[in-house]
């Protein structure tokens, strides 16, 4: 058994770690309230953004038939998927990354020769060029801190590749917050659009105007607005996926203070137990010594 002074300094050693993910916990509570008052104030411009392409949809069916093109007469490897995948720039966030990177992985396949991958977050865009598997050299963004301004980057760029035919299908793979204690790793089509998805939002912050007039015509608003509405979507996932990386890494630096604290207990128990075994060391050697004298 270790001495009192070894397991001293194990406890020492071990309260100043838990310092550390006592602070990394209450940075990740502040950034990830941050991010949800953030996104609270942005839903209701979103959901008036898809309240109207509803709303032009019902009223123009033909409208924004570019933007609903399948291009069914692209197939097998003649048809490129993009994949916009988003991880974290930094670790220590329990399986955060590892479950976006493996849904990845599963939709792109072995064969990624047809495929576009977009990478946001830096721990993402490092596993990708390990793999060799090929990335867009020139969409690096980083994850921390979503805005509006990087999402309507993203958004326009990937909108322009689909628009010039350079891809025809887009997918988003990101990490959506169930609950406080449950993330999920989740793919969407985001590209192209699906009637279905676009529908009136029942939401009060969504006025109605059901006899606006469309100037200059039906199709010309809904492309013009078809951009801030994948952007929406993006910001979305953006601050979705930021929420849960900082809810993984609260999650995980809790079990590793947890798990301190019981090393600590037992530590604690053992430097006790060294301790009165040293003292009872001692008072044996000190009357030992004292019957010695006491004989002599």
């Amino acid at each position: 058994m270790a001495n009192a002074r070894e397991i001293q300094g194990r406890i020492k050693s071990i309260k100043d770690t838990m310092k550390i993910t006592n602070a990394m916990y209450m940075v990740s509570s502040s950034k990830l309230q941050k991010a949800r008052r953030d996104l609270k104030n942005t839903e209701p411009y979103f959901y008036l953004i898809q309240d109207s392409l509803a709303k032009i949809l019902d009223k123009n069916p033909e409208a924004g038939n570019k933007f609903f093109d399948h291009r069914e007469n692209k197939t097998g490897k003649n048809r490129t998927v993009g994949y916009l995948v988003i991880t974290a720039d930094k670790g220590l966030a329990g399986a955060y990354n590892h479950n976006v990177i493996k849904l990845a992985e599963e939709l792109i396949g072995n064969d990624d020769s047809a495929n576009r991958l977009f990478v946001v977050g830096q721990l993402g865009r490092h596993y990708f060029e390990k793999k060799d598997i090929n990335i867009d050299i020139n969409f690096q963004y980083t994850a921390q801190d979503p805005n509006m301004n990087r999402a309507r980057h993203i958004a326009g760029k990937l909108t322009e590749l689909f628009e010039n035919g350079e891809i025809d299908e887009l997918h988003v793979i990101y990490t959506q917050m169930v609950n406080s204690m449950t993330v999920e790793a989740k793919s969407r089509q985001l590209l192209p659009l699906k009637e279905e998805r676009i529908e009136m939002q029942e939401n009060e912050l969504v006025e109605r105007y059901d006899n606006a007039t469309l100037l200059p015509d039906a199709q010309t608003v809904f492309n013009k607005i078809v951009p801030d509405y994948i952007t929406g979507f993006v910001f979305g996932a953006l601050v979705e996926s930021f929420c849960s990386e900082h809810n993984a890494r609260m999650m995980a630096m809790q079990t590793a203070t947890d798990s301190a604290q019981n090393m600590i207990r037992e530590l604690s128990i053992q430097y006790n137990r060294a301790r009165q075994a040293a003292i009872t060391q001692e008072i044996t050697e000190v009357v030992a010594g004292a019957r010695s004298k006491e004989n002599r």
